[in-house]
Parts: structure tokens; sequence; C-alpha cells
């Protein structure tokens, strides 16, 4: 009996002992596409016509596109499962696969450590103004010509988190160390077990009384510019956003404008709406911290991200279901 074949978009870049070990339960094929375009030829000639499960990262979307309704109509029939190396899966239309009755996974936990860091040193620089006097000692002007204001501490700040899952509440372990108190809106309440003690508010709430507030939560159609004009004028004067999330949860053309006003004070940003094309406000903007999404950019994340994935791919092969359904399947 020939064994069922396992589709590889993206690349292996660290486990490559346990993506080998696949092989023994998997016939692996690569796609020799370069383009959307070239992919779906493929999947009408028939080269993927028994594959059962995709494995993909985030990057294979520079081949594939989206994993959207049009290309999911071309994908093979036998396939059961697209297992997904990253937390956000944004790019696969999830209610699309659900129709056609394939399984995606993604994971969850692995990128929490690597993500809150992150956060948490944009939090700090964001706070402290770092980014302005950093810019000028590069160009040879110490803390910049005149000195900038003066920062200020993270000590008894009321951190807003916008989205409590796995990122969201490792973030307020790392925050709390720092003094701060965090606060959070989540689509449901979490157990006081889950939120670790951390005060529930409503949306507004969050917005109207939070010295920092962080985007934790994932982009889809109803969190898309769930930050813009309407909610920075709702916000602390001075505020200061810090997004590790995904970019178009805000809206970047209003966080310019509420920059230039002052209505928000400084903001730190891994993600964005374009990416890797940034609003040009942005970039002009010494009181922007910017980072080209680095939130998973670790040897010991990416390995794990990647194991996990695997693991899934390994679960849905022997077991047909994997090991960790997206949401919006849990229940399928």
């Amino acid at each position: 009996m020939s064994k069922p074949q396992l589709l590889l978009l993206g690349d292996i870049d660290h486990a490559h002992k346990e993506w080998k070990a696949l092989g023994e339960i998997a016939d692996i094929v690569e796609p020799a596409a370069r383009s959307r375009e070239d992919f779906i030829k493929e999947c009408k000639d028939g080269k993927y016509d028994n594959v059962k499960v995709i494995y993909r990262t985030f990057q294979s979307a520079a081949i594939t596109g989206l994993v959207d309704e049009e290309l999911i109509s071309h994908l093979p029939k036998n396939l059961k499962f697209i297992a997904h190396n990253g937390a956000g899966y944004d790019q696969i239309d999830v209610h699309a696969c659900t129709a056609r009755d394939i399984r995606v996974s993604n994971v969850p936990t692995a990128v929490d450590d690597a993500t809150a860091d992150v956060n948490m040193f944009l939090i700090l620089g964001a706070l402290r103004g770092f980014n302005t006097s950093m810019v000028a000692l590069r160009n040879n002007h110490w803390r910049g010509s005149p000195p900038p204001p003066l920062g200020h501490d993270p000590q008894g700040k009321v951190l807003g988190i916008l989205g409590m899952g796995g990122i969201g509440r490792n973030l307020m372990k790392k925050a709390e160390a720092f003094g701060m108190k965090p606060q959070y809106h989540n689509r449901t309440k979490l157990s006081e077990e889950l939120s670790g003690g951390a005060k529930y508010v409503s949306f507004e709430e969050l917005l109207k009384t939070s010295d920092v507030l962080s985007l934790n939560l994932p982009l889809n159609k109803q969190t898309r510019h769930i930050i813009s004009t309407k909610e920075f004028e709702l916000m602390k004067p001075g505020v200061v956003i810090v997004n590790t999330a995904r970019g178009a949860v805000m809206d970047e053309a209003a966080l310019v404008t509420a920059l230039d006003k002052g209505q928000v004070a400084s903001v730190g940003l891994d993600v964005f709406e374009e990416e890797p094309k940034i609003h040009p406000g942005l970039v002009a903007n010494q009181k922007v911290m910017l980072l080209p999404h680095m939130g998973t950019w670790t040897v010991e994340t990416q390995t794990k991200m990647e194991v996990w994935c695997i693991d899934n791919c390994r679960s849905a092969l022997e077991k047909g279901k994997l090991m960790s359904p997206v949401g919006e399947q849990k229940d399928m």
C-alpha cells in the first residue's frame, strides 16, 4: 500500500531530523512552481492528487499567494489537513477550508515567550523614548540636539492588553515584573487562574484608562482596524501603543495622524499593514520604534515552531486529526 503524500510549502530550516522522520510515513513532495499561477497549474495537472497533508510557512505565500477561496478550490480533493507554521493564520481562509472539509492547525503557544519578549522591549523603548536618541547617536549627535524629552518609567503604569491569549498572558507576567498594572479586554472573560488576577474591563474602558495599550489579538474581519480614529480619541492623551499582533488590526494612517496631533505619545511596532511596506509617516517619525516582524526571530522559537508543525502533520497522518486545530474548527 502506497504512503500518503505530504506537500511542503516553504522551507524547513532547523528541525531536519524530525522532518526526515516524516518520510517514514509519507511521501514528501515539493512544488516546482515559483508563482501562484504556476502552482494552480500544477494542481490542475494533477501533480498533488495524492496529497493528504500540507505543511506551510508564512513565507510560502510568496509562491501560492493567500490560501483563499480561489486557491482552495484548486487544491487536491484528497487534501484533508493544512498544518500552518505560525500562531497567526490570517493568510488562510478558514471558513473556505471548513466548507471543503479541510482541517487547519497553527502553533499557538510555541511563539508566546519570544513574542512577549519583543512586546516588552517595545513597551520599554517607547515609554523611555529611546528611538530618538538611538538615531541621534548613530549620526554623532549623542542624545540629540536638543536632547529629547525625558521618558517614563513602567512602574505603576496601567498596561491595557487587547487580546488575552497565550502571548497576552505571557506579556502580563513580564509586565508585572516591571511593576506595571495589567488589565485586559478579550472576547470572553478568562477564569481567575488564566487571567492571573488581571482586571477584566470593557473595550471602551480599556481605551480610556490604559497608559500603555498592547495589541495582542488575531487579525480577522472583525478585528481589522479595530483601532482607528474613533478609538484614538477615546484614549488618554499621551498614550503609548505597542503592536506585535498583525499590522492591520490598527489603522496606520489614523495612527500617523494621532501621533502628529500628540494624542499618541509614542509607538512600538513589530508588524505593519502591508509588510514589507511601512507607512512613510511612521518611518519619518522618530517617536516610533520599528522592528521588521521579529517577534519569533530566534533559533529556539523557530525550532519549536517547526517541531510543533511537524507534530501536527504526524498526528494528521497517523491519527487522522490535528494536535492543535485553529479556534474556528475546535468542534469539527
